[in-house]
Protein backbone atom coordinates (compact mmCIF):
# COMPACT_ATOMS: atom_id res chain seq x y z
CA UNK A 1 0.00 0.00 0.00
CA UNK A 2 1.09 3.59 -0.65
CA UNK A 3 2.80 5.38 2.24
CA UNK A 4 0.00 7.92 1.95
CA UNK A 5 -2.35 5.63 3.82
CA UNK A 6 0.06 4.40 6.48
CA UNK A 7 -0.03 5.79 10.04
CA UNK A 8 2.47 8.56 10.70
CA UNK A 9 3.97 9.70 14.00
CA UNK A 10 5.17 13.18 14.95
CA UNK A 11 6.46 13.31 18.49
CA UNK A 12 3.81 11.94 20.82
CA UNK A 13 0.96 12.13 18.30
CA UNK A 14 0.00 9.50 15.74
CA UNK A 15 -2.04 10.22 12.61
CA UNK A 16 -3.93 7.45 10.84
CA UNK A 17 -2.49 8.53 7.47
CA UNK A 18 -0.43 11.30 5.85
CA UNK A 19 -3.33 13.48 4.71
CA UNK A 20 -3.94 16.94 6.14
CA UNK A 21 -6.92 19.20 5.52
CA UNK A 22 -5.11 22.52 5.32
CA UNK A 23 -6.57 25.44 7.27
CA UNK A 24 -9.52 26.84 5.33
CA UNK A 25 -11.75 29.77 6.29
CA UNK A 26 -15.25 28.31 5.94
CA UNK A 27 -17.31 31.41 6.91
CA UNK A 28 -19.83 29.19 8.73
CA UNK A 29 -19.23 30.59 12.22
CA UNK A 30 -21.37 33.16 14.01
CA UNK A 31 -20.56 36.84 13.39
CA UNK A 32 -19.33 36.94 17.00
CA UNK A 33 -16.84 34.15 16.26
CA UNK A 34 -18.43 31.14 17.98
CA UNK A 35 -18.63 27.67 16.44
CA UNK A 36 -21.91 26.69 14.75
CA UNK A 37 -23.62 23.36 14.08
CA UNK A 38 -22.85 23.87 10.37
CA UNK A 39 -19.13 24.00 11.15
CA UNK A 40 -19.34 20.90 13.29
CA UNK A 41 -21.10 19.08 10.45
CA UNK A 42 -18.38 20.20 8.02
CA UNK A 43 -15.68 18.78 10.27
CA UNK A 44 -17.70 15.62 10.89
CA UNK A 45 -17.79 14.97 7.15
CA UNK A 46 -14.05 15.58 6.77
CA UNK A 47 -13.20 13.25 9.65
CA UNK A 48 -15.58 10.55 8.43
CA UNK A 49 -14.10 10.99 4.95
CA UNK A 50 -10.76 9.62 6.12
CA UNK A 51 -8.42 12.59 6.54
CA UNK A 52 -5.72 12.12 9.17
CA UNK A 53 -5.38 15.70 10.44
CA UNK A 54 -7.77 18.63 10.15
CA UNK A 55 -6.42 22.14 10.71
CA UNK A 56 -9.21 24.60 11.43
CA UNK A 57 -9.56 27.91 9.68
CA UNK A 58 -7.62 30.81 11.19
CA UNK A 59 -8.85 31.72 14.68
CA UNK A 60 -7.80 35.16 15.79
CA UNK A 61 -5.98 35.60 19.08
CA UNK A 62 -6.38 39.34 19.76
CA UNK A 63 -9.62 41.34 19.77
CA UNK A 64 -10.41 43.38 17.84
CA UNK A 65 -7.16 44.10 15.98
CA UNK A 66 -6.46 40.46 15.12
CA UNK A 67 -9.72 39.94 13.24
CA UNK A 68 -9.34 39.58 9.47
CA UNK A 69 -13.03 39.35 8.58
CA UNK A 70 -16.56 39.00 9.87
CA UNK A 71 -17.41 36.23 10.44
CA UNK A 72 -14.23 34.60 11.73
CA UNK A 73 -13.67 32.16 14.57
CA UNK A 74 -12.07 33.60 17.68
CA UNK A 75 -9.90 32.15 20.43
CA UNK A 76 -9.21 35.35 22.38
CA UNK A 77 -11.70 34.58 25.19
CA UNK A 78 -12.81 31.64 27.32
CA UNK A 79 -16.31 31.80 25.86
CA UNK A 80 -15.09 30.01 22.73
CA UNK A 81 -13.84 26.89 24.52
CA UNK A 82 -17.13 25.02 24.93
CA UNK A 83 -18.05 25.32 21.25
CA UNK A 84 -14.63 24.08 20.23
CA UNK A 85 -15.00 21.13 22.60
CA UNK A 86 -18.03 19.96 20.60
CA UNK A 87 -16.08 20.30 17.36
CA UNK A 88 -13.15 18.31 18.71
CA UNK A 89 -15.34 15.56 20.16
CA UNK A 90 -17.10 15.15 16.82
CA UNK A 91 -13.84 14.83 14.90
CA UNK A 92 -12.41 12.36 17.41
CA UNK A 93 -15.50 10.16 17.10
CA UNK A 94 -14.47 9.54 13.49
CA UNK A 95 -10.80 8.81 14.13
CA UNK A 96 -9.16 12.02 12.92
CA UNK A 97 -6.96 14.49 14.76
CA UNK A 98 -7.66 18.23 14.80
CA UNK A 99 -5.44 21.29 15.36
CA UNK A 100 -6.54 24.88 15.93
CA UNK A 101 -4.81 27.48 13.78
CA UNK A 102 -3.78 30.62 15.70
CA UNK A 103 -3.66 33.85 13.71
CA UNK A 104 -3.59 37.63 13.74
CA UNK A 105 -4.66 39.70 10.74
CA UNK A 106 -2.14 42.51 11.03
CA UNK A 107 -2.60 44.75 7.98
CA UNK A 108 -4.91 42.25 6.25
CA UNK A 109 -8.16 43.65 7.60
CA UNK A 110 -10.22 46.82 7.38
CA UNK A 111 -11.42 49.32 10.01
CA UNK A 112 -14.94 47.89 9.59
CA UNK A 113 -13.75 44.59 11.08
CA UNK A 114 -11.75 46.06 13.97
CA UNK A 115 -14.15 48.53 15.57
CA UNK A 116 -13.12 51.43 13.36
CA UNK A 117 -9.44 51.32 14.27
CA UNK A 118 -6.51 51.47 11.87
CA UNK A 119 -4.99 48.05 11.07
CA UNK A 120 -1.64 47.26 12.66
CA UNK A 121 1.54 45.92 11.08
CA UNK A 122 5.25 45.71 11.84
CA UNK A 123 5.64 49.20 10.32
CA UNK A 124 3.63 52.20 9.24
CA UNK A 125 2.36 51.32 5.76
CA UNK A 126 0.93 53.52 3.00
CA UNK A 127 -0.98 52.87 -0.22
CA UNK A 128 -0.05 54.06 -3.71
CA UNK A 129 -1.72 57.42 -3.04
CA UNK A 130 0.33 57.97 0.09
CA UNK A 131 -2.53 57.31 2.50
CA UNK A 132 -1.63 55.47 5.67
CA UNK A 133 -3.28 52.02 5.76
CA UNK A 134 -1.58 50.47 8.80
CA UNK A 135 0.32 51.66 11.84
CA UNK A 136 3.34 50.10 13.47
CA UNK A 137 2.85 48.01 16.58
CA UNK A 138 4.55 49.41 19.67
CA UNK A 139 6.94 47.33 21.73
CA UNK A 140 4.31 47.11 24.46
CA UNK A 141 1.78 45.82 21.95
CA UNK A 142 4.26 43.22 20.70
CA UNK A 143 4.70 42.01 24.29
CA UNK A 144 0.90 41.73 24.70
CA UNK A 145 0.66 39.94 21.37
CA UNK A 146 2.94 37.19 22.67
CA UNK A 147 0.74 36.88 25.75
CA UNK A 148 -2.33 36.61 23.49
CA UNK A 149 -0.83 33.75 21.49
CA UNK A 150 0.18 31.93 24.64
CA UNK A 151 -3.29 32.31 26.19
CA UNK A 152 -4.95 31.22 22.94
CA UNK A 153 -2.85 28.06 22.75
CA UNK A 154 -3.78 27.15 26.31
CA UNK A 155 -7.47 27.63 25.49
CA UNK A 156 -7.06 25.35 22.48
CA UNK A 157 -5.49 22.72 24.68
CA UNK A 158 -8.33 23.01 27.23
CA UNK A 159 -10.82 22.60 24.40
CA UNK A 160 -9.24 19.24 23.57
CA UNK A 161 -7.46 20.09 20.32
CA UNK A 162 -4.66 17.67 19.54
CA UNK A 163 -2.29 20.54 18.78
CA UNK A 164 -2.07 24.07 17.40
CA UNK A 165 -0.68 25.57 14.23
CA UNK A 166 0.76 29.10 14.35
CA UNK A 167 -0.06 30.98 11.14
CA UNK A 168 3.13 32.54 9.77
CA UNK A 169 1.99 32.65 6.14
CA UNK A 170 -0.33 34.26 3.59
CA UNK A 171 0.48 37.83 4.53
CA UNK A 172 -0.97 37.75 8.05
CA UNK A 173 0.83 39.49 10.89
CA UNK A 174 3.67 37.02 11.55
CA UNK A 175 4.36 36.73 7.82
CA UNK A 176 4.45 40.54 7.77
CA UNK A 177 7.22 40.50 10.37
CA UNK A 178 9.15 37.88 8.39
CA UNK A 179 9.08 39.76 5.11
CA UNK A 180 11.03 42.95 4.30
CA UNK A 181 8.12 43.82 1.99
CA UNK A 182 6.08 44.81 5.05
CA UNK A 183 8.66 44.97 7.86
CA UNK A 184 10.60 48.24 7.75
CA UNK A 185 11.33 48.43 11.48
CA UNK A 186 14.74 49.56 12.72
CA UNK A 187 14.61 47.96 16.18
CA UNK A 188 15.08 44.39 17.42
CA UNK A 189 12.11 43.24 15.32
CA UNK A 190 13.22 44.56 11.93
CA UNK A 191 16.12 44.90 9.52
CA UNK A 192 18.26 41.75 9.42
CA UNK A 193 16.68 38.32 9.06
CA UNK A 194 17.65 37.56 12.67
CA UNK A 195 15.62 40.56 13.79
CA UNK A 196 12.71 39.88 11.44
CA UNK A 197 12.30 36.34 12.81
CA UNK A 198 12.76 37.31 16.45
CA UNK A 199 9.02 37.55 17.10
CA UNK A 200 8.36 34.24 15.30
CA UNK A 201 11.00 32.52 17.42
CA UNK A 202 9.80 34.12 20.65
CA UNK A 203 6.21 33.08 19.97
CA UNK A 204 7.26 29.55 19.07
CA UNK A 205 9.18 29.24 22.32
CA UNK A 206 6.50 30.80 24.52
CA UNK A 207 3.65 28.76 23.08
CA UNK A 208 5.62 25.51 23.32
CA UNK A 209 6.67 26.26 26.89
CA UNK A 210 3.08 27.04 27.85
CA UNK A 211 1.43 23.93 26.38
CA UNK A 212 4.21 21.49 27.28
CA UNK A 213 6.79 19.41 25.42
CA UNK A 214 4.37 16.62 24.50
CA UNK A 215 1.74 18.92 22.98
CA UNK A 216 2.31 19.49 19.23
CA UNK A 217 2.92 23.01 17.96
CA UNK A 218 3.12 23.31 14.17
CA UNK A 219 3.69 26.38 11.99
CA UNK A 220 2.48 27.40 8.53
CA UNK A 221 5.33 29.31 6.87
CA UNK A 222 5.41 31.46 3.75
CA UNK A 223 8.05 30.52 1.18
CA UNK A 224 7.33 33.57 -0.99
CA UNK A 225 5.33 36.79 -0.91
CA UNK A 226 4.60 36.31 -4.59
CA UNK A 227 4.73 40.07 -5.21
CA UNK A 228 6.68 41.90 -7.91
CA UNK A 229 8.31 44.38 -5.54
CA UNK A 230 12.09 44.57 -5.53
CA UNK A 231 12.18 44.07 -1.75
CA UNK A 232 10.39 40.89 -0.71
CA UNK A 233 10.86 37.58 1.05
CA UNK A 234 13.80 35.52 -0.21
CA UNK A 235 13.95 31.73 0.01
CA UNK A 236 17.32 31.61 1.84
CA UNK A 237 15.74 33.73 4.58
CA UNK A 238 12.76 31.38 4.70
CA UNK A 239 15.02 28.36 5.08
CA UNK A 240 16.87 30.07 7.93
CA UNK A 241 13.55 31.04 9.54
CA UNK A 242 12.39 27.42 9.32
CA UNK A 243 15.55 26.22 11.04
CA UNK A 244 15.21 28.77 13.81
CA UNK A 245 11.52 28.29 14.60
CA UNK A 246 12.16 24.54 14.73
CA UNK A 247 14.93 25.16 17.24
CA UNK A 248 12.52 27.27 19.29
CA UNK A 249 9.81 24.62 19.63
CA UNK A 250 7.97 24.13 16.33
CA UNK A 251 7.34 20.42 15.74
CA UNK A 252 6.43 20.49 12.03
CA UNK A 253 6.30 23.10 9.27
CA UNK A 254 3.66 23.43 6.55
CA UNK A 255 5.06 25.30 3.55
CA UNK A 256 2.89 27.69 1.56
CA UNK A 257 3.14 31.10 -0.10
CA UNK A 258 1.47 34.28 -1.29
CA UNK A 259 -0.54 36.95 0.48
CA UNK A 260 -4.30 37.26 0.79
CA UNK A 261 -4.13 41.00 0.11
CA UNK A 262 -2.09 41.06 -3.12
CA UNK A 263 -1.28 37.57 -4.41
CA UNK A 264 -3.99 35.11 -3.41
CA UNK A 265 -3.57 33.46 -6.83
CA UNK A 266 -0.08 32.39 -5.74
CA UNK A 267 -1.46 30.22 -2.94
CA UNK A 268 -4.58 29.08 -4.81
CA UNK A 269 -3.45 28.73 -8.42
CA UNK A 270 -6.36 28.15 -10.80
CA UNK A 271 -6.62 25.45 -13.43
CA UNK A 272 -4.56 22.65 -11.87
CA UNK A 273 -5.51 19.98 -14.42
CA UNK A 274 -2.32 17.98 -15.05
CA UNK A 275 0.41 16.45 -12.86
CA UNK A 276 3.05 18.90 -14.09
CA UNK A 277 0.97 21.77 -12.66
CA UNK A 278 0.70 20.21 -9.22
CA UNK A 279 2.79 20.67 -6.06
CA UNK A 280 3.87 24.19 -6.96
CA UNK A 281 5.52 24.82 -3.58
CA UNK A 282 7.50 21.54 -3.77
CA UNK A 283 10.86 23.06 -4.83
CA UNK A 284 10.91 25.35 -1.79
CA UNK A 285 9.59 22.63 0.51
CA UNK A 286 12.33 20.25 -0.57
CA UNK A 287 15.03 22.77 0.32
CA UNK A 288 13.42 23.43 3.69
CA UNK A 289 13.08 19.71 4.34
CA UNK A 290 16.81 19.25 3.71
CA UNK A 291 17.64 22.01 6.20
CA UNK A 292 15.43 21.19 9.20
CA UNK A 293 15.13 18.30 11.62
CA UNK A 294 11.34 18.41 11.90
CA UNK A 295 8.72 17.05 9.49
CA UNK A 296 7.57 19.16 6.56
CA UNK A 297 3.99 19.31 5.27
CA UNK A 298 3.46 20.26 1.61
CA UNK A 299 0.39 22.14 0.38
CA UNK A 300 -0.32 23.69 -3.01
CA UNK A 301 -2.10 22.11 -5.98
CA UNK A 302 -1.74 18.47 -4.99
CA UNK A 303 -4.36 16.40 -6.82
CA UNK A 304 -2.96 13.06 -8.06
CA UNK A 305 -1.94 10.03 -6.02
CA UNK A 306 1.06 9.59 -8.31
CA UNK A 307 2.34 13.09 -7.52
CA UNK A 308 1.67 12.67 -3.82
CA UNK A 309 3.57 9.39 -3.77
CA UNK A 310 6.43 11.01 -5.65
CA UNK A 311 6.93 13.94 -3.26
CA UNK A 312 6.85 11.56 -0.31
CA UNK A 313 9.33 9.19 -1.93
CA UNK A 314 11.87 11.83 -2.98
CA UNK A 315 12.03 13.45 0.45
CA UNK A 316 10.20 16.67 -0.43
CA UNK A 317 7.59 16.25 2.30
CA UNK A 318 6.35 14.03 5.10
CA UNK A 319 2.63 14.78 4.86
CA UNK A 320 0.23 15.87 2.11
CA UNK A 321 -1.96 18.91 2.72
CA UNK A 322 -4.92 20.07 0.62
CA UNK A 323 -7.73 22.59 0.90
CA UNK A 324 -9.82 23.01 -2.26
CA UNK A 325 -10.08 19.28 -3.07
CA UNK A 326 -11.65 18.65 0.35
CA UNK A 327 -14.26 21.34 -0.31
CA UNK A 328 -15.47 19.38 -3.33
CA UNK A 329 -14.90 15.92 -1.85
CA UNK A 330 -14.86 15.75 1.96
CA UNK A 331 -14.51 11.97 1.58
CA UNK A 332 -11.55 12.27 -0.81
CA UNK A 333 -9.15 10.20 1.30
CA UNK A 334 -11.58 7.28 1.43
CA UNK A 335 -12.03 7.54 -2.35
CA UNK A 336 -8.28 7.59 -2.99
CA UNK A 337 -7.80 4.59 -0.69
CA UNK A 338 -10.46 2.76 -2.69
CA UNK A 339 -8.58 3.35 -5.96
CA UNK A 340 -9.60 6.78 -7.26
CA UNK A 341 -6.50 8.18 -8.97
CA UNK A 342 -6.93 11.89 -8.27
CA UNK A 343 -9.15 14.56 -6.79
CA UNK A 344 -11.92 15.87 -9.02
CA UNK A 345 -11.26 19.49 -8.02
CA UNK A 346 -10.54 21.62 -11.13
CA UNK A 347 -9.11 24.55 -9.13
CA UNK A 348 -11.69 27.01 -10.42
CA UNK A 349 -11.73 28.86 -7.07
CA UNK A 350 -15.51 29.31 -7.17
CA UNK A 351 -15.58 27.72 -3.71
CA UNK A 352 -14.23 30.91 -2.08
CA UNK A 353 -17.61 32.52 -1.58
CA UNK A 354 -18.58 35.05 1.12
CA UNK A 355 -21.83 33.17 1.74
CA UNK A 356 -20.00 30.06 2.89
CA UNK A 357 -17.48 27.59 1.60
CA UNK A 358 -18.85 25.11 -0.94
CA UNK A 359 -17.98 23.72 -4.37
CA UNK A 360 -19.83 25.62 -7.08
CA UNK A 361 -18.25 23.98 -10.12
CA UNK A 362 -20.85 22.40 -12.40
CA UNK A 363 -18.75 21.35 -15.38
CA UNK A 364 -17.38 17.91 -16.28
CA UNK A 365 -14.98 16.14 -13.93
CA UNK A 366 -11.34 16.18 -15.05
CA UNK A 367 -10.00 13.13 -16.84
Amino acid sequence: MSKLFEPYQIGAISFRNRFVRSATHDRLMLPSGEVTDAQIELFRNLAAGGVGLIVTGHSYVSHPLGRASIPQNGIFHERFVDGYKKMVETVHQHGAKIFLQLAHAGRQTTPDFIDGQMPVAPSDLFDDQGRQVARALTLEEIDRLQEDYEAAALRAKRAGFDGVQIHMAHGYLLAQFLSPYTNHREDEYGGSIDHRISLLCALSYRVKAAVGRQYPVFAKLNTTDGVTAETQLALPDVIYAAQMIAEHGIDAIETSGGTIKETRVVMSKPGILSPDQEAYFAPAAKQIKAAVKVPVILVGGLRSVSVMDSVLADGTTDMISMSRPFIREPDLVNKLAAGQAKATCVSCNLCFNPQGLSCRYEGPAPQ
